[in-house]
């Protein structure tokens, strides 16, 4: 059991874990696991990590549907800071306790300032990394943002 699954139940709220075959070789983590499950790439989200106004030890949480991409600009404002970068995967690692391609937006380390892309609020139920490739938890927005104390924006972009 991960982290993420150990602070759902213990939140005790309504989730549901769905896992999947991961294949090695894959490097489009989040568009696998769309893929897999049969989902729209719409509902499946994304866990990124960013470094605020060029701090390595600061960090935030970008969560944005699969087959999008973080829009650092409106990021940054969403977090009330001048800039965002994105932080190097090693250090993303370290800070949340997971690896790339398995970090869930849910227990982590330490709690971080996150912001789920707006697109989001639209379904009843999202999935996200449950803390390792090919475990995904799928859970309503708000139970996500109460859980990770974090706030909804559009944070995403197209290429």
């Amino acid at each position: 059991m991960t982290p993420a699954i150990q602070q759902a139940k213990r939140a005790k709220i309504p989730f549901q874990v769905h896992e999947y075959v991961h294949d090695p070789r894959t490097e489009a983590y989040g568009l696998e696991a769309a893929q897999a499950l049969g989902l729209n790439p719409a509902q499946v989200f994304k866990t990124l990590l960013v470094t605020l106004n060029g701090d390595r030890k600061k960090l935030a949480v970008g969560i944005v549907p699969v087959e999008l991409f973080l829009n650092l600009k409106q990021m940054a404002a969403a977090l009330g800071v001048k800039t965002v970068d994105m932080a190097n995967p090693k250090d993303a690692e370290r800070s949340t306790g997971y690896i790339v391609g398995g970090i869930s937006p849910l227990g982590q380390k330490r709690l971080l300032p996150t912001v789920l892309d707006d697109s989001a609020l639209q379904f009843a139920s999202i999935f996200v990394s449950g803390g390792r490739r090919g475990l995904d938890i799928e859970l309503a927005p708000a139970d996500l943002l109460a859980l990770c104390k974090g706030v909804a924006a559009p944070i995403a972009r197209e290429r």
